[in-house]
């Protein structure tokens, strides 16, 4: 990189400094002892075990937020979406998160009621992936899981108007206020759109970084030639690697 295309916090980089300053990025300079061991003979027979321990550890190691994930939606356009969200919960339903039904994900899940989320904890080089249908979750489980919250997330969900063209940024603070207001006087508000969400896995797949690129991917996939069993004692899931 020359020295005068060196990047400026004030301003963007030039096209030759971006993609120099692409190329000097790296992944995990921690090395073998910094990275934990993941042997996948010895992981667990269900995803979710699994998630749990590992979510756990990132959280110890760290992580900074790392209950947040990338939820993938198609439109009935056929056009994909993806964005950062909050994870509500994990149990043996699935994952859990919420929306408003009126926001482009609403409309989006209920045109095509299919996702897929992605975890990324830089601090241990994991990933967890997971892919299914969604369902929404009953609405006084919903409700109750809202209001547990902080007034702040309360206050959000009842200004609503989420993916909505914005007018001014005035707006935006007159409108937070107010929610903000209701919030505090009427903590148990309930905010109509405001729907939880759980994405019931048909595929898991945890990812393990290596400094020499041997990653070990290990996937998860429900047994569909077992859903009556499934019924009485849980999903049967059959374990495989994958090629990183």
């Amino acid at each position: 990189m020359r020295e005068n295309d060196a990047p400026n916090p004030t301003e963007p980089p030039s096209p030759f400094a971006f993609r120099a300053l692409l190329r000097e990025q790296r992944v995990w300079d921690t090395g073998d002892a910094g990275l934990p061991p993941f042997d996948p003979a010895q992981a667990p027979g269900d995803p979710l075990t699994l998630f749990h321990l590992w979510f756990a550890e990132a959280a110890a190691a760290g992580q900074p937020e790392p209950h947040t994930m990338t939820l993938a939606t198609v439109g009935a356009d056929g056009l994909p979406d993806a964005r950062t969200v909050m994870l509500h919960d994990a149990d043996e339903r699935g994952w859990h998160f919420a929306t408003h039904t009126t926001s482009r994900k609403g409309r989006q899940l209920a045109a095509r009621p299919y996702a897929a989320l992605a975890f990324y904890w830089h601090a241990q080089a994991r990933a967890v992936r997971v892919r299914g249908p969604v369902h929404p979750v009953p609405q006084d489980e919903t409700s109750a899981d809202l209001h547990a919250r902080s007034t702040g997330a309360l206050a959000a969900a009842l200004a609503g108007r989420q993916s909505e063209v914005l007018g001014s940024r005035e707006e935006l603070r007159s409108t937070y206020e107010s929610a903000w207001r209701r919030a505090e006087r009427d903590p148990a508000a309930e905010a109509p759109t405001w729907t939880g969400h759980v994405v019931v896995p048909d595929e898991v797949e945890f990812f393990q970084g290596d400094a020499h690129r041997q990653h070990v991917r290990l996937r998860y996939v429900r047994d569909v030639q077992d859903v009556r069993d499934a019924a009485d004692s849980g999903p049967v899931w059959r374990r495989e690697l994958l090629w990183p």
